[in-house]
């Protein structure tokens, strides 16, 4: 490995921390299957839903979860009192269409 190459030592340091977790995780399934902890049928089937999620290959868990973040964010500016920005912009119109009306009617009635 050539240590003058920070990118290649995070990609190799990577595939070793993936390779590791990989192995862990089966044993630890193994482990839960001779227990009785885990079924085996099912044992297989979750080390590669783990395996997809470390690869990134789950994107209806991905979407959960920034539905999720999302949620808790909208709650923790709601808590601060802070407006969000569909707020924002429905004040914004409500603003626009009251000064138009505010507009016709000076045009309307200018002597009054």
């Amino acid at each position: 490995m050539d240590s003058s190459n920070p990118l290649q030592q995070l990609l190799l340091r990577g595939l070793g921390t993936t390779s590791l977790v990989t192995d862990r995780l089966r044993y630890v399934s193994q482990e839960w299957v001779r227990s009785g902890k885990l079924d085996p049928s099912h044992a297989s089937a979750l080390v590669e839903d783990v395996l997809k999620a470390l690869r990134g290959e789950t994107p209806g868990l991905e979407e959960q979860a920034g539905r999720q973040l999302e949620r808790n964010r909208d709650q923790l500016l709601q808590d601060l009192g802070i407006p969000l920005q569909r707020e924002l912009d429905e004040l914004r119109g409500r603003i626009d269409r009251l000064e138009q009306a505010q507009r016709q009617r000076s045009v309307d009635a200018p002597g009054e």
